[in-house]
């Protein structure tokens, strides 16, 4: 899956949130100052040619919408940065967002509650078996 330039990754989280939206849905969505009618329609043009958008056209018009999931491209992407950044660990990019970013306490305390949940989750998985 191709990369999302920034202009790209704020229509298609539009798009991700409205589900299906006209070129001026999307244009009322975003802060100003609002691009032209012609800029956002270009770039959903360029979503379709990259495989991530499709559309139904309604007479002279199109309606547009996700064909690929907010998720899937998430993932996608990490996985390209881990493997580009990261040798391709996700214990060393974790352990940089954590000594890079300024982490509040809670932020640290809701990350470890989350590792420790979801290991009692493999352990108990590894138990069933």
């Amino acid at each position: 899956m191709k990369e999302l330039t920034r202009a790209e990754s704020e229509i298609m989280r539009i798009l991700w949130q409205k589900e299906r939206a006209f070129v001026q849905d999307i244009i009322d969505e975003m802060p100003a100052p609002k691009p032209a009618y012609s800029t956002v329609s270009t770039i959903v043009r360029i979503l379709e040619q990259k495989g991530v958008v499709g559309h139904q056209p309604y007479g002279r018009s199109h309606c547009y919408f996700p064909l690929v999931k907010k998720e899937q491209y998430t993932r996608g992407f990490l996985r390209k940065m881990m493997n580009r950044y990261f040798e391709n660990s996700l214990p060393k990019m974790v352990s940089f967002f954590v000594q890079q970013e300024s982490l509040s306490a809670g932020e640290i305390e809701e990350i470890r509650q989350l590792m420790e949940e979801k290991l009692r989750e493999k352990r108990g998985n590894n138990q069933n078996q």
